[in-house]
């Protein structure tokens, strides 16, 4: 378990913005959450290449010239610049961009592979045959650090520089590594998040697999966490970036603070590669209300990882049911308007957690019409709720290997 304590330095939020289908600003996506609008369509690239499934959650195109001059775009893939147009935007809101320029300041991104870059330089070689006309964007495009690599120079960071893949619970886990830096005082400040690339290549093996929803007819009735007809997940992306700071730190140099980051608590299953029992996931959730020093009574409202799948939805319920019993807090999975958001989701969902926070609503668990009798009864918002305050909001993260992350966010007093 994680360390508690009044004594702990408290970690805030002074900037955070998002890429994804529920809209390109912080306004757009806190109103698509608002009344349930879904960003999930048809791929009709996917469609043309044979995917099982061309179902999507779709971001707005991006023009990464009107963002980012040649010398530095060069070198970007999807994900880099998904990472670097969001992590603009919070360091603009945080107000902290002279602070960045630090050793106590650095950068935490989870995502996942970059399948694009890299079929791109195989097709290169193939084509070529020979590695003559390879150069450094290429390669930096390819590598998992290509957030991290970016965003170092772009803001001068000289702390802590690195690129979480903790699987599905990347983002959560790059944001508690942030909250664990500040915590201990070896940080006074992070960029923290995730980014996810959108592109077919990233999709495809999961598409073999079969995982993904069939529910064609309807793109925005596709995702049914935790309903009894839920037939899989759609893939989604884009990139949500958090600034953490010190509250002391933030305080000094009058930056306004969003929220908290009340806790932050890791487990693994030990288990199944792909399938967990919940009981690694009902720790996690534990660790984390202890670590907060909160019973399960004092949180408002949790925001599940359910994907919409047999298995994962089934081992959640069972693990929110055993932590939070009968009458626990309202329960929705924002998952079900913008699909798996994948190795960016941790964090793009402790965002969605924090708009409604701010706006006093809960996000619905749309397409929730039938409870599914294999599952405990859990308090499901299938509607939009209004008017709410949420002072504490849990947002659970999990992942392929059985690896679970949990933040515990709390509203500013």
């Amino acid at each position: 378990m994680l360390h508690t304590g009044a004594n702990r330095r408290r970690v805030v939020i002074t900037g955070m913005d998002a890429l994804s289908c529920l809209g390109d600003s912080l306004d757009e996506i806190s109103q698509s959450l608002r009344i349930g609008r879904s960003g999930i369509v048809i791929s009709k690239e996917r469609e043309e290449l044979g995917f099982r499934s061309a179902l999507t959650g779709a971001i707005k195109p991006v023009d990464p010239a009107a963002h980012f001059p040649r010398k530095v775009r060069k070198s970007m893939g999807e994900t880099a610049l998904y990472a670097a147009i969001t992590a603009t935007k919070a360091v603009a809101m945080s107000g902290c961009a002279e602070q960045l320029k630090s050793d106590r300041a650095g950068l935490l991104i989870g995502n996942d592979s970059c399948a694009d870059p890299i079929e791109e330089i195989l097709a290169t070689v193939r084509t070529e045959k020979g590695t003559g006309s390879l150069g450094s964007d290429k390669v930096i495009k390819a590598l998992n650090s290509t957030a991290t690599i970016h965003l170092g120079p772009m803001f001068g960071t000289r702390g802590i520089s690195m690129s979480l893949s903790g699987a599905c619970a990347s983002g959560a886990h790059a944001i508690g590594w942030g909250w664990m830096l500040i915590t201990s005082g070896m940080h006074d400040l992070c960029i923290t998040g995730g980014s996810q690339e959108l592109c077919w290549q990233s999709m495809a093996a999961f598409d073999g697999l079969r995982v993904f929803s069939m529910k064609l007819d309807n793109p925005a009735g596709a995702v049914r966490p935790f309903d009894r007809d839920r037939d899989g997940l759609v893939p989604g992306g884009g990139a949500a970036t958090l600034i953490l700071e010190d509250y002391e730190h933030a305080k000094r140099r009058g930056a306004k603070i969003i929220a908290e980051v009340a806790s932050y608590a890791f487990s693994s299953d030990g288990d199944h590669m792909t399938t967990g029992d919940g009981k690694g996931a009902a720790r996690c959730m534990q660790q984390a209300l202890d670590s907060a020093g909160l019973k399960p009574s004092d949180i408002d409202y949790i925001n599940a990882h359910a994907t919409g799948t047999e298995a994962g939805d089934t081992a959640e319920a069972h693990a929110i049911h055993s932590v939070f019993g009968e009458n626990g807090p309202p329960v929705s999975s924002t998952k079900s308007m913008t699909g798996h958001e994948c190795w960016m989701a941790g964090a793009s969902e402790a965002l969605y957690s924090l708009l409604m926070m701010q706006g006093g609503f809960i996000a619905p668990n749309k397409n929730f019409e039938n409870h599914d009798p294999k599952l405990p009864k859990l308090n499901i918002a299938a509607k939009p709720v209004e008017g709410v305050k949420l002072k504490h909001v849990l947002s659970n993260s999990f992942g392929f290997g059985g690896t679970n992350a949990c933040l515990v966010l709390k509203a500013v007093e």
